[in-house]
């Protein structure tokens, strides 16, 4: 982690200077690279050779008032803008958390809990194409998450909304994206984690979340809102840690693939802090369509700052189609954090 210098909050967040001045806070950025090598069995692979890069700048401070605010920018490839959010911590009324909408927030941070030693079955280098949870992570939204002085311990709320589930944010502070034409319209999202502080089974999480958004309905295409539910369970005991869970997906378009059920499970090992092992599988029921798998044998392996990950991936009925797309890759990534 580098510090890069002592900034005010009102500089990360200027709108904000109206409601408190700011006392000094930290900008702070990291990183990290990966290297990887592909290899498709029975398909042309081409170059195997594979990189990605990635930056986070992230701030704090405090304001005179006492709220604490945080600011978050990433990056990814090639410098390519990946997320912006803001976080303000009101003291005795919990988080509200202001995100661009281009990475998981509400339900979608939801889309695959099931342990691992790298990736979900099918994040590992070889996509099944598999239609997963969404809610309103898609455009800008406002989350909130209330202070532990109103939930009991061991459980975590989140509440998410959006004014327009499909359609990105404003560039700037004192405009409004325009509509991209999509049907998704506001929606909303919540979520619920319950840990052994709560229920008193050590080592059990459960979890879960619900999510409907509203759509422009058009005779014979769109016929519904969208709804989507998740539920899930984790177990660790030892060295072992065990998940399973359940996505239901209803799209509200009409015909073939106008709903989903995703089912996923996994079993991790750590050998000892360093090396660990693990098998992840993943299955998407699509409406009058093809069951699309993955199943996913990964092994890493840390050393400080570096991390070696192999997996060996299976998919079965690529994107749902019924024949032709049935694939394997083994896929070794050389990892280093900054």
């Amino acid at each position: 982690m580098n510090k890069l210098t002592k900034i005010g909050a009102s500089a990360l967040c200027g709108s904000l200077a109206v409601i408190s001045t700011a006392n000094a806070g930290e900008l702070t950025v990291t990183g990290g690279v990966a290297m990887t090598w592909t290899s498709l069995s029975g398909q042309v692979t081409g170059n195997p050779l594979g990189m990605a890069s990635n930056l986070t700048f992230a701030g704090s401070g405090e304001l005179d008032n006492g709220w604490n605010v945080a600011l978050s920018i990433a990056q990814g490839d090639a410098g390519a803008y990946s997320n912006t959010n803001i976080v303000i911590g009101v003291a005795g009324v919990g988080d509200i958390r202001v995100d661009q909408g281009v990475s998981g927030t509400g339900i979608q941070r939801m889309d695959d809990l099931t342990p691992s030693v790298w990736e979900e079955a099918d994040g590992a280098g070889l996509s099944a194409g598999i239609a997963k949870v969404t809610g309103v992570s898609a455009a800008a939204n406002i989350e909130f998450t209330p202070s532990s002085d109103y939930v009991p311990a061991g459980l975590t709320l989140v509440a998410a909304w959006s004014p327009d589930a499909d359609s990105g944010s404003a560039v700037g502070d004192k405009a409004a994206s325009g509509d991209n034409g999509g049907a998704l319209q506001s929606g909303w999202d919540f979520t619920a984690t319950a840990t052994d502080e709560l229920h008193g089974v050590s080592g059990l999480t459960l979890y879960g979340g619900i999510s409907r958004v509203d759509q422009r309905q058009t005779a014979g295409t769109i016929v519904g809102d969208s709804e989507e539910q998740v539920y899930g369970v984790k177990y660790a005991l030892g060295g072992f840690t065990a998940g399973y869970q359940r996505n239901d997906d209803d799209t509200g378009v009409s015909g073939a693939g106008s709903s989903y059920e995703n089912t996923m499970y996994s079993v991790t090992f750590s050998v000892n802090d360093n090396l660990s092992v693990g098998y992840n599988h993943v299955e998407s029921d699509k409406t009058g369509g093809n069951t699309a798998e993955a199943s996913s044998y990964q092994i890493a392996y840390t050393m400080g700052g570096a991390t070696i990950s192999i997996a060996d991936v299976d998919v079965t009925n690529q994107s749902y189609a019924s024949s032709g797309r049935n694939l394997e890759a083994t896929i070794v990534k050389l990892g280093l954090a900054f």
